[in-house]
Parts: structure tokens; C-alpha cells; sequence
């Protein structure tokens, strides 16, 4: 069963439980996180308190990514962008004690995100109909530096893949996710300057705000991309977190609405990512292969904060179907799939 929600309302009850469980095609609820009960003594709370945004371009040449996340007792910030034609990944990152200097909004869909200190800055903007992604990183990649400035374009009723579901009896996770952002500006590393354009790149956010268990595992795909006929198209699938009973994150984004699915299994070998993996749900409504070429892993080790990425990058191929029961070809489709392990 996948519980739809379509009323606005509080995310957290006063006994620190999500009010709502499900699903929905906009974040409706108040990310009143001040609600959360995980410690009995309050000021505690924050230690536990997950919050991050995540933003991602696909454009012909690249992928690049941006991240600010306040993981309670720490944040990490970092940016990575990968050269398709050159097969070259380049990534910095920042672990900063206690998140001082990192501002994160209350809501995905206004506000500020902002991190600044003397070795980089980055500032994301979330309004209505945009977002925008200002990164300046100088001393990035040994020196030869990135300088990121992005607007992502939120067309009208253009659809997110929200959730909110429990994790155990006093865990929650409020997550919204937007695929298929048109996007334009530029990215500018090692003295080279890529021009964006939005008939030729799109953008994603991962927006999450939760209470996760300090030992977890999840898999996440995801793609944004172009049909021929010029439509857009994008996935996002996931598991591995939380009790998903009433629901999964799982969708086909087509021209900006989301096509819900249920649970979708990821058959692939922990340890040999590049294998190709096998996507299909419960219903009978989706059956991808995606073909890596390019793996990027990501490790931190510091202690209390412990986490392993493989971030497979590569190409869908299968079938999809649309809630009016139409068929969707899927063909070479760029996107990734991930395995990660946390100890948060």
C-alpha cells in the first residue's frame, strides 16, 4: 500500500512521531524538527538531527554536485564533478566540528543554505520557481579551483518525490527529492569554463531532514535526462531505510510529474558494482538494466562519523509504465546508482 498525502500540517506530533506517514507529489508538511523526542534531556537533540541538501547537474560533458549537511555533532560539506569525455573525477571535502557556519532552512521550498569559511563558500537559494547554486572553491583539485554558479528553473506544478516514514519507534525521515530541473549558468574548473544550457542540462535536489539510526545502509538511484521527443525524464528509486509499508520513494518523473511505484528491488553484487544491475518493481510496471562505466568511492573515517560510497555512474536501458497504463522506452539514459554505509 502506498499512502498518498494531500494536507498540509506538521511533520512531528508532540511526542516526536511524524504526524502524517506517506507519500506526496509536493512537501506539504512543517519540518518542525524542535518537535523531536529522541533524548529525554531536549538540548540533545541536535546530536541526532540529520539535515542536508544535495544538489546534482547532468549536462552533456559532466555530472557536478554540491552538498551541505549538518550531521548534528559535525557537518560535511563537499563538491565533486566527474568529466564524461576524460573519465576524470575531482572532489573536495570539509568536515567541520559542531557545523559552525553552516545555515540550513527550515522548509525545501524557500531559503538559505550557506556554508563559508576561508577555504571555500557555497550558498544555495531555494525560491517558488528557482533555485540557485553559487559555489566558489579556490584552493579545489590542488589548486586549479571551482567557481559553480547554476540557476535551476521550477516550472509550474512541476512535481517532487516526497516522503515521511518512521525509522523504528523514535526515528523519522522527511525527504523530498526534485528530478528534471532545467538548468543554466556555468561551472568553471582548471581554467576551463562549461556553459549550461536548460535544452541540454537538467538539475536534481535530495532535500532530507531526520532522525536516522547511527548504524544505517541504503541503495538510491537516480537520472535526469532528455527523451527524443524532447520530454523530460527521470528516476529515483530507493531502499534500504526505514519501515517503507506505506511508502517508497520510487518513481518514473515524466515532463515534471511523478508516476508512482512501489517496491523496487536492486539485484546487483555488493562488491562488484560494475556488473550490470537489475531494476524491478512489485507490479510488473518497471524492468531497467543499468550498465556502469564509471565508479566513484567515497570514504570518511573520523571516528564517530564512518561512511562508504560506491556511486556507480552509467547508462538505463528497460521500460517503464505511466500511470495511464502507456509504456515508456527507456534508451541510454545517464544516471547512477549507489550503495552506501553510514555510521552517523
Amino acid at each position: 500500500m502506498q499512502t498518498e498525502l494531500t494536507q498540509s500540517g506538521p511533520l512531528l506530533d508532540a511526542h516526536g512521531r511524524p504526524a502524517q506517514v506517506g507519500w506526496s507529489r509536493q512537501p506539504l508538511l512543517d519540518a518542525n524538527l524542535e518537535n523531536a523526542r529522541f533524548y529525554a534531556l531536549r538540548p540533545l537533540q541536535r546530536f541526532r538531527l540529520k539535515r542536508w541538501d544535495y544538489y546534482a547537474v547532468f549536462s552533456p560533458r559532466r555530472f557536478f554536485s554540491a552538498t551541505i549537511a549538518d550531521l548534528g555533532y559535525a557537518a560535511n560539506v563537499f563538491v565533486y564533478t566527474l568529466d564524461f569525455e576524460r573519465g576524470e573525477l575531482h572532489e573536495e571535502g570539509l568536515v567541520i566540528p559542531l557545523a559552525r557556519g553552516v545555515r540550513l532552512p527550515r522548509g525545501s521550498s524557500e531559503g538559505e543554505t550557506v556554508f563559508a569559511n576561508a577555504k571555500a563558500s557555497l550558498r544555495f537559494t531555494a525560491e517558488p520557481a528557482a533555485r540557485h547554486v553559487r559555489v566558489e572553491w579556490p584552493g579545489f583539485h590542488g589548486g586549479l579551483g571551482i567557481d559553480a554558479d547554476i540557476r535551476l528553473a521550477v516550472p509550474p506544478g512541476h512535481e517532487s518525490m516526497t516522503i515521511v516514514i518512521p525509522i523504528g519507534a523514535r526515528r523519522f525521515y522527511y525527504n523530498t527529492k526534485i528530478n528534471c530541473l532545467p538548468a543554466e549558468g556555468r561551472v568553471a574548473h582548471g581554467g576551463e569554463v562549461e556553459e549550461l544550457r536548460p535544452d541540454t542540462c537538467l538539475g536534481s535536489l535530495d532535500w532530507g531532514r531526520g532522525v536516522w539510526e547511527y548504524q544505517s545502509f541504503w541503495n538510491w538511484a537516480s537520472a535526469s535526462g532528455f527523451l527524443p521527443d524532447g520530454r523530460t525524464m527521470g528516476l529515483n528509486l530507493g531502499r534500504g531505510f526505514g519501515d517503507l509499508s506505506r511508502a517508497t520513494e520510487n518513481a518514473v518523473i515524466l515532463d515534471g510529474r511523478v508516476h508512482k511505484l512501489g517496491d523496487v528491488g536492486f539485484d546487483y553484487t555488493s562488491g562488484e558494482y560494475r556488473r550490470p544491475w537489475r531494476f524491478r518493481d512489485d507490479a510488473g510496471r518497471l524492468d531497467l538494466t543499468f550498465t556502469p562505466f564509471y565508479e566513484r568511492v567515497a570514504r570518511t573515517n573520523l571516528a564517530v562519523i564512518r561512511s562508504e560510497v560506491h556511486q556507480m555512474f552509467g547508462r538505463y536501458n528497460g521500460w517503464a509504465v505511466l500511470d495511464d497504463g502507456a509504456t515508456l522506452e527507456i534508451r541510454d539514459l545517464v544516471g547512477f546508482a549507489e550503495e552506501h554505509q553510514a555510521r552517523w
